[in-house]
């Protein structure tokens, strides 16, 4: 059974730093790309980073480029965010999710699971 679960929310004054995980089980997760979307109240669905099976390939929506880092560790079945210099706008529940094929174009937001995500709250 395919399990994704995010930890490493929380709430951060703007200009502060947090660290999102995401623990993978159920599938070789050196296989699937992974990416993390947001959500929040008003707003839709939002991409935000992927990441290559490998973790050769990282993309990012432009709004947190620059300041958002994806990165994996294979032998863990860790998918990790770093997020720097947070703003009111980030705030929004993020979440993990697998690609639907193995080996697939990062970014294609063709998944088949996600987690049940991890509230951040960026405020004063």
């Amino acid at each position: 059974e395919v399990q994704l679960v995010e930890t490493g929310g929380g709430l951060v004054t703007p200009g502060g730093s947090l660290t999102l995980s995401c623990a993978a089980t159920g599938f070789t997760f050196s296989s699937y790309s992974m990416n993390w979307f947001r959500q929040s109240p008003g707003k839709g669905r939002e991409w935000v980073s992927g990441i290559s099976n490998g973790g050769t390939t990282k993309k990012y929506a432009d709004s947190v480029k620059g300041r958002f880092t994806v990165s994996r560790d294979n032998d863990r079945n860790m998918m990790s965010l770093q997020m720097t210099s947070l703003r009111p706008e980030d705030t929004a529940v993020y979440y993990c999710t697998k690609d639907r094929y193995a080996y697939q174009v990062v970014g294609s937001n063709d998944y088949d699971y996600r987690g049940q995500g991890t509230q951040v709250t960026v405020s004063s």
